[in-house]
């Protein structure tokens, strides 16, 4: 097969930066794949791509012009001639679908999304037919897709999105008289819940019987003029850190002793997964994938989202005893190996080819 893979953007973030991993299958099962992003945003994931000896083709184009984008991508697909179009999040493949029928070109479908926007379900339940096959990226996400969006079983199959890596980086346990060190990876994007975070940690400033603490939320986006008046608001300049966008996160989370992940929805979460890879315990919403991997007592704890009190609670009975992280974060890093290892991420990546094999273009 030649595949075009499109793709809405070259942001940093869940669902690009997995690109190189998982275009490695479809490459060493012998196809040979291009991406096509339909805008560049802040490009942070184009490099990775281009270091793994991927063809990128950018637009230069914005978000919401998607007449322009749908002819820039038919010429790139009648210039490129794939024999197969893949496409990741909703607009890309909306676009995909269109350019595929157009052509007489099959496509292909990841879903990432746990909660799509009105317009975006109804635009993908109406469309559904135009994909020849639909991957969810998770459990959780394939069983939303296929009560979502009606898709029979038959044209639905799971592929994870990520796969633990043992060179991964790794955590230290908590010494006693040491600062117990919160950290967290995403976007500042209000699904992200970080003002939740602010004010739990506000509430938690008032404990004094707590062990010293310290948050540091790495990533870069609109909300942070919003949290940093949150931090200035509740004086807590000591206790948060707004750094900006982390390029390695490995040895950030390597860093931390606790991982927090306060979001209000979530699909499979890379961030929170790569926070387990690293041996660190997960205090998250029950949100997503999350409601799976994070066993309460065991890899972690789930508290509702947007619930402040639930979020402040959950983290001073977790901080009163920062003895029992480590041991937690073992117990995580235990489950995405036995769940995620990259021979299952091979072998669910090797199904879906087999299955797209049987399907006549």
């Amino acid at each position: 097969m030649r595949i075009a893979y499109v793709i809405n953007s070259t942001e940093g973030g869940g669902a690009a930066f997995p690109v190189p991993a998982i275009t490695r299958v479809l490459r060493q099962a012998g196809h040979e794949v291009a991406v096509f992003a339909l805008t560049r945003r802040d490009g942070r994931a184009e490099k990775p791509m281009r270091d793994a000896g991927l063809e990128v083709f950018i637009r230069e184009g914005g978000r919401k012009d998607h007449l322009a984008a749908f002819f820039w991508l038919q010429k790139q697909i009648a210039l490129w001639r794939p024999t197969h179009i893949w496409t990741s999040l909703t607009r890309a493949t909306l676009l995909g679908q269109s350019v595929g029928q157009k052509r007489g070109i099959p496509v292909i479908s990841w879903q990432h999304s746990a909660k799509l926007r009105p317009p975006n379900d109804t635009l993908l339940r109406l469309r559904r037919n135009a994909s020849c096959l639909w991957i969810g990226d998770s459990d959780y996400v394939t069983q939303v897709t296929r009560t979502q969006l009606g898709i029979p079983a038959d044209r639905l199959m799971c592929w994870p999105i990520f796969h633990a890596r043992a060179s991964a980086p790794q955590s230290h346990p908590w010494q006693a008289g040491e600062t117990i060190r919160l950290g967290s990876v995403g976007r500042l994007h209000p699904v992200k819940g970080y003002d939740t975070l602010c004010l739990a940690m506000a509430q938690l400033k008032q404990k004094d019987v707590l062990p010293p603490f310290h948050l540091t939320i790495a990533g870069e986006g609109e909300e942070r003029a919003k949290l940093e008046a949150l931090v200035r608001l509740h004086g807590l300049q000591n206790e948060v850190s707004l750094p900006g966008f982390c390029s390695d996160t490995g040895a950030f989370l390597a860093e931390q002793h606790l991982y927090l992940q306060p979001s209000h929805w979530e699909g499979f979460c890379m961030a929170a997964h790569e926070a387990m890879q690293a041996g660190l315990p997960v205090i998250s919403s029950a949100v997503g994938e999350l409601t799976r991997s994070v066993q309460p007592g065991v890899t972690g704890w789930t508290v509702p989202p947007r619930n402040t009190e639930a979020l402040s609670a959950c983290l001073a009975q977790t901080l009163a005893r920062p003895e029992t992280l480590h041991q937690m974060g073992q117990a995580a890093r235990s489950y995405v190996f036995s769940h995620f290892n990259e021979d299952a991420f091979t072998k669910a990546g090797q199904a879906v080819l087999a299955r797209l094999a049987q399907i006549a273009p």
